[in-house]
């Protein structure tokens, strides 16, 4: 190679991001909120070595990543570590619910005056511009949080879709979707047909208000009868897939979920209740943790092959951990409180990496020694990763004028495992 040749290439290969194919933003977002916190030492950051008061003998297991291991509780996870990332170092410092819930949600601390919307919210305003499916952008399974308004001051145009019902029950029934009193799709399809039939009323008289009532009975007839309602019955899939998942609520809601993803709706909650292990906590854990680790482990392989979990992120937290320390003692009897110094959660698809650990805690999981990770670093990534700037200001109709997500920590976001970029010649 000559020397002006030479010099062209090295001038092409320093060009700032117009050498490099950046990897695709995702699509859509399933957030597990495990709601009321779980314990560290039983999921992802397992202390086999600490004393039994702080893990009461239970073992880590090997995953199918060389060098990570996880609580023996979660066995199918195990198989499927290369599919996502585990953060050991979520830390903030409120351990009561409706504060940490608040915090990690929307990534700011409460007690502002202002209610601003939660990372749902968000995904489902910006994706929701370019989202043409029947049904809201912003879907909760199955019941909403309770803590705040969700959709915080982008105000009730903005308000997920709460499902209600349950996903394992012989019928599926969704709050404004599903036919009420037991009918079938049939039965409605001739209510609305007897009621077009004889509402003359609104035929002969053109009136705005009829109109608009007339274009709202279609488009709830449509919904019924569309692909909506059809996103929500099971029974379209086989025995074989319901069991892999697993024959209960938490499970059902997994599976509900790749289908709502399959319908391109941008964001996707379920919210997964019980894990407040105040009392009798490894009872709880055990229950808990088996129904989890079935059906997120069946969700990421059905996402992984169906080509959908490069553009799908599953991310996994609740709004903190446990105490390590177990207390045994009256009224406790083996429980575990809220702490919020020191937890974990789990990050798949999107682009994300797989099978990486970020952060280090300490020998009993109660405290951060390296690379702690703010909600905000969290949140401002799934942000990221699905093509929205989390330092951009809120659309102007809010009167906001204040970035979606507060800076990023000293630490930062979590780069080191977002996609790399095919650079300048192939260099990886």
């Amino acid at each position: 190679m000559n020397m002006f040749a030479y010099i062209i290439l090295s001038a092409l290969c320093s060009l700032p991001q117009t050498t490099e194919k950046a990897a695709p933003p995702a699509k859509s977002v399933i957030e597990i909120w495990v709601w009321g916190g779980p314990s560290q030492l039983e999921t992802f950051d397992p202390k086999p070595n600490a004393p039994a008061e702080y893990n009461n003998k239970y073992k880590a297991i090997p995953t199918n990543v060389s060098g990570i291991e996880i609580s023996e509780m979660l066995p199918n996870l195990a198989k499927h570590a290369d599919k996502y990332s585990i953060i050991r170092t979520m830390t903030h410092r409120h351990n009561g619910h409706e504060t940490a819930s608040y915090l990690m949600q929307t990534g700011r601390e409460p007690g502002s005056g202002r209610v601003f919307p939660a990372i749902g919210a968000l995904v489902a305003f910006y994706k929701g511009m370019d989202y043409k499916g029947d049904l809201p952008p912003y879907v909760i399974l199955t019941k909403p949080k309770g803590r705040f308004a969700e959709e915080g001051f982008l105000g009730e145009k903005f308000k997920p879709l709460v499902t209600g019902g349950n996903p394992n029950a012989a019928r599926f029934s969704v709050d404004g979707i599903t036919p009420p009193g037991g009918l079938s799709q049939a039965d409605i399809s001739m209510q609305f047909e007897a009621l077009d039939k004889f509402d003359n009323f609104r035929k002969y008289n053109q009136i705005p208000a009829l109109s608009l009532f007339d274009a709202a009975g279609k488009e709830a007839f449509r919904k019924m009868n569309g692909t909506a309602a059809k996103v929500f019955d099971l029974s379209q899939e086989s025995d074989e897939i319901r069991n892999r998942y697993g024959r209960n609520e938490f499970g059902q809601a997994c599976l509900t979920a790749r289908r709502l993803v399959e319908a391109g709706v941008p964001y996707i909650t379920i919210n997964a209740q019980g894990w407040d292990s105040h009392k009798k906590h490894f009872e709880t854990m055990k229950k808990k943790t088996a129904e989890m680790d079935q059906a997120l482990a069946a969700l990421l392989e059905d996402l992984a092959q169906k080509n959908l979990l490069d553009s799908t992120i599953v991310w996994w937290s609740g709004e903190f951990g446990r105490t390590p320390k177990i207390q045994w003692e009256a009224p406790w009897n083996g429980g575990r409180n809220h702490y919020a110094k020191c937890f974990s959660a789990l990050i798949a698809g999107g682009g994300f990496k797989g099978g990486k650990v970020i952060g280090v805690s300490d020998s009993v999981a109660g405290t951060v020694v390296s690379r702690p990770v703010a909600p905000q670093d969290l949140l401002g990534s799934i942000l990221e990763r699905c093509g929205i700037d989390p330092d951009s200001e809120f659309p102007a109709f809010t009167g906001v004028k204040e970035p979606l997500l507060p800076k990023e920590s000293k630490e930062g976001r979590l780069r080191e495992i977002y996609p790399e970029n095919i650079k300048c010649g192939g260099e990886k």
